[in-house]
């Protein structure tokens, strides 16, 4: 036994035994989308699959067990997910972190400027291909966070709202510093 466990085989302590975060309580929103959500995913295929859920009371649909990530559709396929605390990018980036940390973990990260007379947030878009984050602040700390195409996500910060093609959208507040 002692061999055995000398050589990294055999059993392990409770301390050393690795905990698997279960998928309903999943924090991490990657530029794939989240758990077994893609961008790109159809409406009716997650309705389907159960994981979206339009029986409970929001702005729109929502994903099943993941109450602080809202989807956003254009033409019936998963484009955007909106994150809120405590969902993080694989980065470690979540609301509440500081904009410095932003910029020195998306180096190429590109500032976007709220127009002029509006109360909305600035922004922080990193892209990598044809997907982004967009990164809402109020030039201290990230306030929140978006991730799914590029395009979507520079065309909601410029817009100020969900597309209008969209057929279930947030309303204009989650652009707005409140």
């Amino acid at each position: 036994m002692l061999a055995a466990s000398a050589s990294g085989s055999g059993p392990m302590s409770p301390s050393t035994t690795a905990v698997h975060e279960p998928v309903a309580s999943v924090t991490v929103v990657g530029l794939d989308g989240v758990a077994d959500v893609d961008f790109g995913d159809s409406e009716s295929e997650l309705t389907r699959r159960g994981i979206l859920r339009t029986d409970v009371d929001a702005c729109g649909p929502t994903l099943a067990g993941l109450d602080m990530i809202s989807p956003i559709f254009i033409k019936g396929r998963l484009v955007l997910l909106w994150a809120g605390d405590p969902v993080h990018t694989p980065e470690g980036v979540t609301t509440g972190t500081p904009i410095a940390e932003v910029k020195a973990r998306y180096p190429s990260v590109r500032a976007l400027h709220a127009p002029q007379g509006t109360h909305r947030f600035d922004g922080l878009i990193a892209s990598d291909g044809d997907r982004a984050y967009l990164f809402l602040h109020d030039g201290t700390q990230v306030r929140k966070i978006i991730a799914g195409y590029a395009h979507w996500a520079h065309r909601l910060f410029l817009d100020g709202h969900a597309p209008a093609d969209r057929r279930r959208a947030p309303v204009d507040h989650h652009l707005v510093d409140q």
